[in-house]
């Protein structure tokens, strides 16, 4: 049987043998009693990195970001969010069931500028929905894994401040975001209320997140996430895992990234050798990664086209938009896996691209 190569999510890791120990070794309470050691051990870990006073473990960075918006608003505000962020896109719609707030979507491609927020921040008028968050993804997973640039971020802040808004940061990909930026985590983070960071992207952790922020807003977390049914008991089995990602896996990402520009440049080789499409635009379009995301777009041809070619190589892709693909690196692409990886996808697109163009529907993953 053929061993596939998967690279639909950097979510898809299994436990390495050493944090399947660690697991097994957890000291473990029950955590509604908020009796769980190895549990309260990861939260302060993870307040000391993103350079809060609290946090709080949740199973998901869904119940992270949606906690953090239940925490700063009230039904009927309004978020000032990235195209494509993941708490408006990828969470099934749980920002307006469960808060009752609405997004309205500042810039381009996920990133904006402070310019754009002022823009999108509404009157005080009692008859228009009052602005009340600015929340900021980094990476950004629709802007094909890009670092927010923290010159930006700064000054969003101080937008936001000057008008009493609250900030909030996605960060479930920040350990990315550092290393691709150089800077720690705790500086990504200091100009947000409150941080979602995840362990079971890029970190190689089987589940969980941590919201992060003031002691204040911890403590209303703590109720919300019971509300939501986060509240678990012997959690120490999965915090042990996370401590353990935290521990031995967050340099290792740097490796994630130079794969995902060896699957690029691969990529870009044979789009550059195709025939132009429609209208002389390029056959298809591979941005350089910036972290371990590569998105690859074929304008007119579907997205599914690509994603079978990969799968019958061996590697399997998602598909992110009507001609758009994903490739995700993560812990368990070995090494010696790239290069073929990296042969077999370019060899799919170079099936693609030799086809007649139409079009297809396509699905999104997180």
């Amino acid at each position: 049987m053929q061993t596939m190569i998967d690279l639909r999510s950097d979510t898809v890791t299994r436990p390495t043998a050493a944090m399947r120990a660690a697991m097994a070794a957890a000291e473990v309470g029950d955590d509604v009693y908020r009796e769980d050691p190895t549990v309260r051990r990861l939260e302060e870990r993870a307040a000391e990195l993103t350079g809060k006073e609290a946090a709080l473990f949740v199973p998901s960075g869904t119940m992270g970001n949606q906690i953090a918006l239940l925490c700063h608003t009230q039904r009927g505000d309004e978020v000032i969010a990235g195209e494509g962020a993941h708490c408006a896109f990828y969470e099934s719609g749980a920002a307006p069931a469960w808060s009752g707030v609405q997004f309205v979507f500042a810039g381009r491609g996920g990133l904006f500028t402070a310019a754009d927020v002022e823009d999108a921040i509404k009157p005080p008028q009692y008859y228009l929905p009052r602005t009340r968050v600015v929340a900021i993804e980094n990476t950004h997973n629709r802007a094909g894994g890009r670092v927010f640039p923290q010159d930006d971020v700064l000054a969003i802040a101080e937008v936001a401040r000057a008008h009493g808004l609250a900030l909030h940061l996605d960060g479930a990909r920040i350990w990315n975001a550092a290393v691709a930026s150089g800077r720690t985590v705790a500086e990504l983070a200091a100009p947000f209320d409150t941080v979602s960071v995840c362990f079971s992207k890029g970190l190689g952790a089987p589940v969980g997140s941590a919201l992060c922020g003031g002691a204040d807003a911890v403590r209303a977390a703590l109720r919300f996430r019971k509300m939501l049914g986060g509240g678990m008991r012997q959690a120490g089995v999965l915090a042990a895992a996370a401590l353990h990602a935290l521990a031995h896996h967050r340099g290792r990402v740097a490796e994630d990234h130079e794969a995902a520009r060896a699957i690029a440049r691969a990529l870009r080789a044979v789009a550059h050798a195709a025939p132009p499409g429609q209208a002389g635009a390029p056959a298809a379009a591979i941005e350089e990664p910036e972290t371990n995301i590569v998105y690859i777009d074929t304008p007119g041809a579907p997205a599914e086209r690509l994603v079978d070619a990969a799968r019958r190589r061996g590697v399997l892709v998602s598909a992110s938009g009507r001609s758009t693909v994903r490739a995700v690196t993560h812990l368990d692409v070995a090494p010696e896996q790239v290069a073929p990886a990296a042969s077999a996808l370019a060899e799919a697109l170079a099936e693609v691209l030799s086809q007649p163009r139409g079009r297809a529907g396509a699905g999104a993953r997180a």
